[in-house]
């Protein structure tokens, strides 16, 4: 099993945007195979960062993820909106 946390940090007035385009991305990535678990999750403390959290089955299941329309579509769009900082976990 893998764990992956993106956490993102917004640029000036590109937080809505930016969350938009990741509850898109939750809502797409949830129906994939392999999915056990993936949200996007708001901080309480900060108003311009947000994290989404993602657990896959397998490195083959995450690999076909990170290629997929979706991926390739919204990832780059959330990048232009601000820093994207990712940690990776393996169970």
């Amino acid at each position: 099993m893998i764990r992956i946390n993106c956490f993102f940090k917004a640029k000036e007035d590109k937080y809505a945007e930016a969350l938009e385009y990741a509850i898109a991305l939750v809502a797409e990535s949830q129906r994939q195979e392999g999915c056990i678990a993936y949200d996007v999750f708001e901080s309480g403390t900060r108003g311009d960062v947000f994290m989404i959290c993602e657990t896959w089955a397998s490195q083959e299941l995450l690999d076909a993820h990170s290629a997929s329309e979706p991926f390739t579509r919204l990832v780059p769009q959330i990048q232009e909106c601000g820093e994207l900082k990712i940690e990776v976990f393996n169970f």
